[in-house]
């Protein structure tokens, strides 16, 4: 399934400081789309950081998780979709620490490290 053009959907709502697995992100924008297709109603989540776009994941209002998603490299390209939701690390140091950054894991399992601090680089690659 390739990447949904977003161009062919309409801009359903924006969410700043989004949410990964019931912990708000700062700065964390989820902008979601949906398109009406038959019967069904398509939906596209973008999630981007500080301005760049870190994944798209996307499938069926009617379905609990998302059909695929794919993840931008900090090189700026999309890695390829993948089935399911992404896999993501909300980062801070103890468990009810402040959130520092998030992770996102590429189809070849490398995890791509984003970080919320000031002056932050666009990303960084580790595989651990």
């Amino acid at each position: 399934m390739p990447l949904p053009d977003l161009d062919t959907y309409s801009p359903h709502r924006t969410v700043l400081n989004a949410t990964f697995e019931g912990v708000a992100v700062p700065g964390l924008r989820a902008e979601f789309f949906h398109r009406t297709e038959g019967d069904r109603v398509a939906s596209a989540g973008r999630y981007s950081l500080g301005g760049r776009d870190l994944l798209l994941a996307w499938g069926w209002t009617d379905e609990e998780h998302c059909a695929f998603s794919a993840v931008r490299d900090p090189a700026g390209f999309w890695h390829p979709e993948t089935p399911g939701c992404p896999a993501v690390r909300i980062l801070r140091a103890g468990p009810d620490d402040t959130v520092t950054g998030l992770a996102v894991r590429t189809p070849a399992g490398e995890w791509l490290y984003e970080s919320m601090r000031a002056g932050a680089g666009a990303g960084a690659r580790r595989t651990t």
